[in-house]
C-alpha cells in the first residue's frame, strides 16, 4: 500500500543500496538477497510522526533519542520529529546540531524542530534564520504557546520568508489558568480544577486569522476539542493554511477515564469494549490515576466523536503521538502535581487502526496518509519519505493489521512506562521496520 501514489495490490517489493528497486509480482530476488515473508501482511511507506519528545539535551533519565529512537522503531516508525523543550531548549544552531550528532546512531531519522521563541518563553523570537540554516524541519514552542498575538505573527512571518511550518500547541492561558483535566461534569465530582475547551479553541481560531493573514502554513498541535474541528473544518475549506492532528489518546479515552475504569467502561467504553475478545476482562484502574493525565487533556465523548470525525473526513490531516515520557516517581504523585503526558510510539498503530479502520470508519490507504504522505508533505521532506516508489528511500513499515496482542507497559524500549493502555487488548501491529534498506526492528518469533 502507498497512499501517495494510491496503489494498493498484491506485490514484491526488492530493497537494494538503500533505496527501492522493484515493485511488482514474483519478483526475482538476488541470490544474495534476504527474503521476509510477509503474506497477509501490510508493507507501506516508513510511518512518519512528527510530534515526538525525547528528553534529550536535559531530561535523560526520561527518555534519549537512542532509547526514543528504538522506540519509534518498534511501532512502525521510520522517520520523528523531535520537540524543542528540551533543556536547554532547542533555539539555536548549536543544539540543533548537538541532537543531530547524536541522531547520527539512532535506529530511525530522527529530525529536529526549532522553538518560535527564545527558550519557548513566547517574549523574544528566536533566530529563526540560523534554526533553519541548521536544518530544522518545523517551528515550534511545543509545550508552550505563544500568547502575545503580534508576536505569534511576526514568528509566522519569519518562518514563511524560510519556507518551514509553525506548528503551535494551542492553550489560551488566561482561560486554562491552574485546570489540571477537562472541564465537566467529572472535574466537578472529583473536586480537580477544570480545563475548559474554549482554551484550545481560542488559540486555533487566532491561528486561523494568522493563517490566513500571513499565508504561513500553521499546524495545530494534538487538536481535542470539537470546536478546534468545526473552526478548522470551516477554514480549511475557504482555502486557509491550517491543518491540525489527532492522537489516539485522544479519541480512544475521556475524561471518564480519570474517574476510574469502572466509569469509563459504564459509560464511554462501550464502543471499544466491542473490539475485545469476549472472554478477555477489560482492563481495571483506580480514579485519580495520572497516567490518565495529559496536555490537552482527555475530553468529553463528545469531543471524542468529533476528532474522528474530522479524521474521516480529513478535517485532521495527520496522526501523531505526542509521545511524553516521565518516570514512574514523577508520576507517582497526587494527581495535581504530576506532570501531563503519556508514552504512545509503540501503541499509536494499533489504537489508529482500531478506531478508524476495524471499526470500519476509514479504509486503510486513508488512514495510512495521515502516517506517511501528509506528514511528509507538510514538513516539505524532499527525499521521498513518506511514499513506497521505486527510486524513493527503503523506509519501509510492515505490519499485521489483524494481529492481536495485549499492551504490556514494561515490554518497551522506552526509559519511561507512563503508558494509560497497561493490559489493554490491541488489535495490529508491526511486524517489520527497515530504514534506508537495513532492518531497525523485527518483531520477535513467538
Amino acid at each position: 500500500m502507498d497512499p501517495a501514489s494510491g496503489r494498493d495490490e498484491r506485490a514484491d517489493v526488492l530493497l537494494s543500496g538503500g533505496v527501492v528497486t522493484a515493485i511488482g509480482p514474483a519478483l526475482a530476488a538476488p541470490p544474495d538477497a534476504e527474503e521476509v515473508d510477509a503474506a497477509g501482511q501490510v508493507v507501506c511507506p516508513g510511518l512518519i510522526d512528527l510530534h515526538v519528545h525525547f528528553r534529550e539535551p536535559g531530561q535523560t533519565k526520561k527518555e534519549d533519542i537512542l532509547t526514543g529512537a528504538r522506540c519509534a522503531a518498534r511501532g512502525g516508525f521510520t522517520t520523528v520529529v523531535c520537540m524543542p523543550n528540551t533543556s536547554p531548549t532547542i533555539d539555536n544552531a548549536g543544539t540543533v546540531a548537538l541532537i543531530q550528532e547524536r541522531a547520527a546512531a539512532a535506529a530511525v531519522h530522527v529530525e529536529v524542530s526549532g522553538a518560535l521563541t527564545r527558550g519557548i518563553a513566547g517574549e523574544e523570537l528566536a533566530p529563526i534564520g540560523s534554526l533553519a540554516q541548521a536544518g530544522v524541519v518545523a517551528l515550534t514552542d511545543d509545550g508552550h504557546c505563544i500568547q502575545n498575538n503580534e508576536l505569534m505573527r511576526r514568528a509566522c512571518e519569519y518562518a514563511r520568508m524560510f519556507q518551514l511550518p509553525v506548528m503551535d500547541h494551542c492553550q489560551d492561558y488566561g482561560l486554562v489558568t491552574s485546570g489540571v483535566m477537562h472541564e465537566g461534569l467529572h472535574s466537578t465530582v472529583l473536586g480537580l480544577r477544570g480545563w475548559p475547551a474554549s482554551g484550545e479553541e481560542v488559540i486555533v481560531a487566532r491561528n486561523i486569522l494568522l493563517a490566513e493573514l500571513t499565508g504561513t502554513p500553521i499546524h495545530c498541535q494534538h487538536l481535542s476539542a470539537a470546536g478546534s474541528v468545526r473552526l478548522l473544518r470551516e477554514a480549511r475549506a475557504r482555502g486557509v493554511p491550517i491543518s491540525g492532528e489527532a492522537c489516539p489518546h485522544h479519541f480512544t479515552l475521556t475524561d471518564a477515564a480519570i474517574a476510574g475504569s469502572g466509569v469509563f467502561w459504564e459509560q464511554d467504553g462501550a464502543a471499544i469494549a466491542a473490539t475485545f475478545p469476549p472472554e478477555m476482562p477489560r482492563p481495571a484502574w483506580p480514579s485519580y490515576h495520572t497516567h490518565f493525565k495529559m496536555n490537552p487533556p482527555l475530553r468529553s465523548a463528545a469531543d471524542r466523536e468529533a476528532i474522528l470525525d474530522g479524521l474521516v473526513d480529513d478535517t485532521l490531516t495527520i496522526l501523531a503521538s505526542d509521545h511524553a515520557p516521565h518516570t514512574d516517581s514523577e508520576k507517582d504523585v497526587e494527581f495535581d502535581d504530576a506532570p501531563f503526558g503519556i508514552v504512545g510510539l509503540e501503541v499509536e498503530l494499533a489504537l489508529s487502526l482500531m478506531a478508524l479502520h476495524h471499526a470500519r470508519r476509514m479504509p486503510l490507504n486513508a488512514l495510512l496518509a495521515k502516517f506517511t504522505c501528509n506528514p511528509a508533505r507538510l514538513l516539505r521532506l524532499s527525499d521521498g519519505r513518506g511514499a513506497l516508489k521505486v527510486g524513493g528511500p527503503a523506509d519501509v513499515t510492515v505490519f499485521d493489521p489483524d494481529a492481536p496482542w495485549i499492551c504490556d507497559r514494561t515490554d518497551t524500549a522506552s526509559k519511561s512506562q507512563n503508558n494509560p493502555f497497561q493490559g489493554w487488548h490491541l488489535r495490529g501491529r508491526p511486524t517489520l521496520t527497515v530504514v534506508g534498506g537495513r532492518i531497525a526492528w523485527r518483531l520477535p518469533r513467538g
